[in-house]
C-alpha cells in the first residue's frame, strides 16, 4: 500500500471540510456601524430635497441638525438635558439596585421565585403608559412622578435577567462553595453576582433604554413643562416639526451613549467573557 493511497481519505476529508469564512476585523465592524446610518441619512436627504417626500412632515437631515445647532446656541438643548438626564439617573438607580437583589434573590432560593415570579410575569406585560394616571394619583405632580416612572421601566429588564441568569450558574460552583462552608453572603458576592454579571449587564441595558421611553411619556404626559419628551411634545403643537426631530435625535444618542457606556462597564467587569 502507498503513502498516496494512505493519505487519500484524510485529503478527502479535508476537501469536504467546509471552509471558515474570515472573521470580520473590528475596524470593518466600525466602519459599517459608522456607515449605516451615514448612508441612511444622505438618501433622506436626497429624499427630501428631491420632493420624494413632504418636507412639511419629513424635514432633511441638514435641517434637523440645524434646529438642533438651534437649540444648543440658546441654551435651551442644555437647561432641558440637565433636567432629564438627571430623572433618568435618578430613576435607573431607583430600578436597578432593587431588581438586582431581588433578582439574585429569585435565582437563589426556589420559594422566592415560586412567590416573585407569578407577579412579575403578570405585571411586565402591561402597558407602562396606560398606569402613568396611577402615578400621577399616588405622587402628583412632580419630580418623584417621573423617577418612580422610570425606575418601573428599569425595573423589570433587569430582575427578570438577573434571576435568569443566577439560576443558569452552574451547580458545581455552588457545590464548590458549600464543600468550603461558604456564608450565604459569600455566596451571593462570589458566585451568585460574578456568575450572573453578563446577564446583569444585559438587563441593565435593557432596563436603561427601557428607562427612557417611560421617561418621555412622563414628561409629555406629566405636565412637568421641562425635559426632552415635554419639548418633543411641545414641538409639535408648535407644529416646529424640524425642532421636535431634533429632540428625537437626542432621545437616540443618549440612548446610543448609555448603552456604549454599559457595555465598556460590562466589559471591565467580565474580563472573562471574549468578545468578538
Amino acid at each position: 500500500m502507498t503513502a498516496t493511497t494512505i493519505d487519500a481519505p484524510v485529503a478527502a476529508k479535508a476537501a469536504a471540510a467546509p471552509r471558515r469564512r474570515p472573521a470580520l476585523g473590528r475596524t470593518a465592524q466600525r466602519a459599517i456601524s459608522v456607515l449605516t446610518p451615514v448612508v441612511l441619512l444622505v438618501v433622506w436627504e436626497l429624499l427630501a430635497r428631491t420632493g420624494v417626500i413632504d418636507e412639511r412632515f419629513y424635514p432633511a437631515p441638514t435641517a434637523i441638525f440645524g434646529a438642533l445647532w438651534d437649540q444648543a446656541a440658546s441654551g435651551e438643548l442644555w437647561e432641558q438635558s440637565v433636567v432629564s438626564i438627571g430623572r433618568l439617573v435618578v430613576g435607573i438607580v431607583l430600578g436597578t439596585v432593587p431588581a438586582v437583589l431581588i433578582g439574585v434573590a429569585m435565582g437563589l432560593s426556589r420559594v422566592v421565585r415560586a412567590a416573585l415570579k407569578p407577579l412579575i410575569s403578570g405585571l411586565y406585560p402591561i402597558p407602562k403608559s396606560a398606569v402613568f394616571p396611577l402615578f400621577l394619583l399616588f405622587f402628583g405632580l412632580g419630580e418623584w412622578t417621573t423617577y418612580w416612572f422610570v425606575a418601573v421601566g428599569a425595573f423589570f429588564p433587569v430582575v427578570i435577567n438577573t434571576a435568569a441568569g443566577v439560576a443558569n450558574v452552574s451547580s458545581i460552583y455552588y457545590d464548590v462553595s458549600d464543600n468550603f462552608g461558604a456564608s450565604r453572603w459569600q455566596v451571593f458576592r462570589s458566585v451568585a453576582i460574578p456568575g450572573a454579571m453578563p446577564s446583569i449587564i444585559t438587563g441593565i441595558e435593557l432596563g436603561a433604554g427601557m428607562g427612557l421611553i417611560m421617561l418621555s411619556i412622563a414628561e409629555m404626559m406629566g405636565g412637568a413643562g421641562s425635559g426632552w419628551g415635554f419639548m418633543v411634545w411641545n414641538s409639535f403643537q408648535l407644529f416646529a416639526i424640524d425642532a421636535m426631530y431634533a429632540y428625537l435625535l437626542v432621545f437616540a444618542g443618549v440612548g446610543f451613549g448609555v448603552a456604549v457606556i454599559v457595555s465598556a462597564i460590562g466589559r471591565k467587569l467580565t474580563p472573562w467573557i471574549t468578545q468578538d
